[in-house]
């Protein structure tokens, strides 16, 4: 039996970078590197666990010390090689954020389901801050090079990191993408990760801060059925709230919720379209970089 655990990737990782901002008429570089990215393979390997009768909750999958189940796999298994490959991971994350502290980068790791806004709230980010900032952006997408064009088209240089059949980006690939970018000392720098509020949370790329971005049409239990991700994030940005007034979305129970699984988490509220919220986003990234 082969089984794949699903923080593994699969497959090429491929870079697309342009030196200069699309605005600029220089033809779009592609760049394609081969990552190998390692992953266990457990041959004909079973581990037998005892269960006592009458333990219901073992009938629900995800209960237990690894919060998952595979088939002929023990807890314990599962949770050694996860924390084989976090190890790793991490090892990497630092390395990352010692380079980043070096050149006084603000490096922003920012998360969230796929459609919350995030390429929206980021572009209109940049149009205020590229005339009084070194800005620079890595594109975390299984597929396309949509929304590094999208973020070009500001003006700020970007790479787009397509992670093919992987779920989120690793310390490795922003270590990767950061060298082609060759980011000036004393810039901010966003990540933006790929649509998933689950594998992210669990992988440190360096960042100072994740920022996890949810919008309203999302429904506001997201962050109790997301907690590690919340738990994980230092703010949490309320995205397309001037679509509130057509929605039945409970604020105050969402920001609660986020409270409960993060009391010191901080919230923005923010509409990416209409600006309002904006000048508080940025207040908080002044903040960021002042500190």
């Amino acid at each position: 039996m082969i089984i794949h655990h699903h923080y593994y990737h699969q497959g090429d990782v491929n870079h697309y970078y342009q030196a200069e901002a699309a605005t600029s008429g220089v033809k779009v570089e592609k760049h394609k590197h081969k990552h190998k990215h390692e992953h266990q393979h457990l041959h004909g390997e079973v581990e037998t666990t005892f269960e006592p009768a009458g333990e219901h909750h073992d009938l629900d999958y995800g209960h237990g010390e690894a919060g998952t189940h595979a088939p002929g796999i023990s807890q314990k298994r599962m949770l050694q090689i996860e924390m084989d490959v976090l190890d790793k991971n991490n090892h990497l994350a630092e390395h990352n954020r010692e380079d980043f502290a070096a050149k006084n980068i603000l490096a922003l790791n920012l998360v969230s389901s796929p459609g919350s806004g995030k390429t929206t709230l980021l572009t209109e980010t940049l149009l205020r801050l590229r005339d009084k900032l070194n800005c620079a952006v890595i594109e975390g997408d299984q597929q396309t090079t949509n929304d590094a064009q999208r973020i070009r088209e500001t003006g700020v240089p970007a790479i787009q990191v397509n992670t093919g059949k992987g779920c989120h980006l690793d310390a490795q690939m922003v270590h990767d993408a950061v060298d082609r970018l060759g980011l000036d000392d004393n810039s901010l720098l966003f990540i933006e990760n790929v649509g998933n509020l689950v594998c992210p949370a669990s992988f440190d790329l360096g960042e100072r801060h994740k920022v996890a971005v949810l919008s309203v049409t999302e429904g506001e239990d997201k962050p109790l059925k997301y907690p590690h991700m919340f738990a994980a994030s230092d703010i949490m940005i309320l995205n397309k709230i001037d679509l509130l007034p057509y929605l039945h979305f409970d604020v105050e129970a969402c920001i609660a919720n986020a409270k409960r699984v993060n009391p010191n988490i901080q919230v923005i509220k923010v509409s990416a379209t209409s600006g309002e919220g904006m000048d508080a986003w940025l207040a908080w990234l002044e903040t960021q970089l002042c500190a």
